[in-house]
């Protein structure tokens, strides 16, 4: 900002002075005196605002971090910038740049070749641990626990001492993940297995107390999170489970939160009569006061991807330092060694100082007394010429002193860094040393308190609440209900049919896929109760952070017996994952990594001795072994399973058995049935089939509204725009070859096509 004023007033002065000596031809001799003037006086206000704003924030840092945390954010967020600015930066981020300069690391061309980067930092403390690492790729996840930055260093110097230290004994120096946030870290089995293999889950929770009122009531306090929860939004779910009034949570009389620059304190306010230790249980059931960690120790090492043990991790980080260690020994070795072979050269010009300056006297000019220095005294041309470049104050008897004694610092340096290259025991040495240095001014106690599982309380909240058998309905609007077994038994009529149906019980966790390609996590009894002609729940009013334009497509049990789910787009890619992957985090998490302008149509969990068949809305159809389709990660964004025409698109996903019919059905009312045994298996990432002609008149259609497997007479319900309804029966539905036209079943008129037709259940 002083940069931009001193600009403006050079300008204002330069012109000023321009208009004096055309004798105030340009009219700026007056404006000129009142604008200088106006400028001072600005200029000063803005150099004296810039140089109190520290002050004033300090200041004013208690009336605005309440201000800040009311407007939504975190009153953390503002005193870290504040210390941020007064520090100047992070000292110990700058740790891992140092000896950047020192030829520590390689570098490589940036992306458009203009600049040099370097492939990896030289990272003086262990950060992939310390501040662990979150992401995806495609067909890979990275989700790496943060540590205490002092416990992973001890950690790290204890594998130096012993390289072949057990897992156990190293668990007694980093005994788990320390989160930023704190909270509290069951001590489970969990993390010896994430530790041991890369992979676990960990139980998280926040840190709460009961305090007691004089009035004779209770409050539940919470201090601290667990990693990643939102404290806005925790307490805002808290609310509205609250407002339901229904079960536990009927006990909430208010929620405030009352977090200041000393700290956090969110107060959750009970009403008399209520068991305070049984509405913690619960709301550790039902909300995000304990939430699960998924650990996936995926990194790059030797150039690609590799899930690593802790052990793993920390002998490749040595292994890195200990290259790093070596490269800046040597840059150093190489700079002591030239500075060394100039002194050797002034030690000479010293010794046979009357010499020199005879030849230097006698010579014609530079050259000719470089090359003569270089011929007497048999010297080096960069030793002749830091002897011409000598200043006389050097010949001093002080100079020349100093001149030894730097000498033989240079020549002790020379060997200490010898001495380093040549011992390996040396160079773990100084790692060591650095490592400690390091944690001594940097390290700071825990946050996160690992505590044993019957410390916490108590952990039976499901046998206190017994879970009830319930049925879960998706309509075909969208809503989603939950009925008791003596709802559903009774059949009621209702304007919207149930697309899914899922016998449950309510503590059983559902997995909700998306158009959008996520997956949200949540317990059954989170759905509200109805009966079955109730309207239901809206998936916005359930799902949090569910978008406007989000669909949800399939509703599944998060325990569900398959090993995979299927995962097909609108553009033709596929994908299968193991079901293990999804339901691991509460709330919204990615299904799958959707490419700008797709869309996932279909989620399907896989079954045994079915194939997978893909058709267009301009009826191609390609079917494949499900084997063809490699498992890929949570994250991953797939493979070719159909390549549409340009104009085209995957409207239909199908497991199909070995023998039965295909349905089709066009937005004209046209229809057929077609031999499953007649769609040979075909390799994935083609084209695929003709399964249906159209005529060029789109006389009997331009596109498929329907595509379903048959294998027993079921009655079929079609939907036409103007709402019109119309019930046929499979087995009046003629059976055609891929290349058949079909016949009209259905009346579409103008514009009244039909958009959907789905199987009806079967009476019993």
């Amino acid at each position: 900002m002083d940069n931009i004023i001193l600009w403006i007033m050079a300008i204002a002065m330069v012109l000023g002075a321009l208009d004096r000596m055309f004798g105030s031809r340009l009219g700026l001799g007056k404006q000129f005196e009142e604008g200088i003037l106006a400028i001072g006086a600005l200029s000063l206000s803005m150099l004296g605002i810039l140089t109190l704003a520290p002050v004033l924030a300090r200041l004013l840092r208690p009336v605005l971090v309440p201000v800040y945390g009311f407007l939504g954010a975190d009153p953390a967020m503002f005193a870290g910038s504040i210390l941020a600015n007064d520090m100047g930066g992070a000292p110990l981020a700058m740790e891992l740049l140092r000896d950047l300069e020192k030829d520590t690391v390689s570098f490589s061309l940036n992306f458009d070749d203009t600049l040099k980067e370097p492939d990896m930092l030289p990272g003086r403390f262990p950060n992939l641990l310390v501040n662990g690492a979150s992401g995806i790729a495609v067909g890979l996840a990275t989700n790496i626990p943060t540590h205490n930055l002092g416990e992973s260093i001890d950690a790290v110097i204890a594998v130096l001492d012993d390289p072949n230290i057990s897992l156990d004994a190293l668990m007694q120096i980093l005994p788990a993940p320390d989160f930023p946030t704190g909270g509290q870290l069951l001590a489970t089995e969990e993390i010896r297995k994430a530790y041991e293999t890369g992979r676990g889950r960990l139980l998280l929770r926040a840190k709460v107390h009961v305090e007691d009122l004089p009035s004779g009531k209770k409050n539940l306090v919470v201090t601290e999170l667990p990693y990643q929860v939102n404290k806005s939004a925790l307490l805002e779910k808290i609310l509205k489970l609250s407002e339901e009034k229904k079960g536990i949570l009927s006990a909430i009389s208010d929620i405030r939160d009352e977090s200041d620059r000393t700290g956090m304190r969110a107060v959750i306010e009970l009403k008399r009569d209520a068991d305070a230790e049984k509405v913690l249980r619960h709301l550790y059931r039902v909300s995000d006061l304990q939430v699960t960690f998924g650990v996936n120790m995926v990194a790059i090492a030797d150039g690609k991807p590799m899930q690593l043990s802790l052990l793993e991790l920390i002998r490749r980080y040595i292994a890195h330092q200990k290259n790093v260690v070596a490269r800046r020994t040597k840059y150093d070795l190489d700079q002591a060694k030239a500075r060394e072979h100039i002194l050797e050269g002034l030690m000479i010009a010293v010794d046979n100082l009357d010499a020199v300056i005879a030849l230097i006297r006698a010579a014609k000019n530079p050259k000719e007394a470089r090359e003569g220095l270089m011929e007497k005294f048999a010297l080096t041309q960069a030793q002749a010429q830091a002897i011409l470049d000598m200043r006389l104050q050097r010949l001093t008897g002080l100079e020349i002193l100093a001149l030894r004694k730097e000498y033989a610092e240079v020549q002790r340096t020379v060997a200490r860094l010898e001495g380093i290259l040549h011992s390996e025991k040396k160079l773990l040495r100084v790692i060591r040393e650095e490592l400690s240095d390091i944690r001594d001014r940097y390290a700071d106690p825990r946050r996160t308190e690992l505590v044993q599982e019957e410390s916490l309380p108590a952990q039976e909240e499901r046998e206190e609440v017994p879970a009830d058998p319930c049925y879960v309905l998706r309509t075909r609007l969208g809503y989603l209900k939950r009925l008791p077994p003596k709802f559903y038994a009774k059949k009621e009529e209702s304007e919207d049919a149930p697309e899914e149906v899922l016998s449950l019980k309510t503590d059983d966790k559902l997995l909700f896929f998306t158009s959008l390609g996520f997956c949200y996590t949540i317990c059954a009894d989170q759905i509200p109760e109805c009966r079955m002609k109730d309207r239901g729940i809206a998936p916005a009013g359930l799902l949090a952070g569910l978008e406007k334009e989000e669909r949800v497509l399939r509703v599944l049990p998060r325990d569900l017996a398959c090993e995979t789910l299927l995962f097909v787009t609108r553009a033709g890619l596929v994908k299968r994952t193991a079901r293990e992957e999804y339901g691991a985090r509460k709330g919204r998490a990615a299904a799958l990594n959707l490419k700008a302008g797709d869309e996932l149509i279909a989620v399907l969990p896989e079954e045994a001795e079915r194939t997978l068949l893909l058709v267009t809305k301009k009826a191609m159809a390609l079917r494949t072994e499900i084997a063809q389709i490699p498992v890929q990660g949570r994250a991953a964004g797939g493979v070719k399973g159909i390549v549409p025409e340009p104009g085209d698109e995957t409207a239909f996903a199908l497991l199909v058995p070995e023998a039965g019919e295909l349905l089709l059905l066009s937005d004209r009312g046209y229809a057929k049935r077609c031999l499953l045994v007649d769609y040979e298996v075909q390799r994935r990432g083609g084209k695929g089939v003709r399964t249906f002609a159209f005529n060029k008149n789109g006389a009997n259609g331009s596109a498929l509204v329907c595509a379903l497997p048959v294998t027993d007479p079921r009655r079929l319900l079609a939907t036409q725009a103007d709402r019109t309804e119309t019930v046929l029966t499979t087995e009046e539905i003629l059976i055609e070859g891929k290349a058949g036209r079909g016949k009209p079943y259905l009346a579409a008129l103008m514009d009244n096509v039909v958009v959907s037709a789905r199987l009806l259940e079967e009476e019993t």
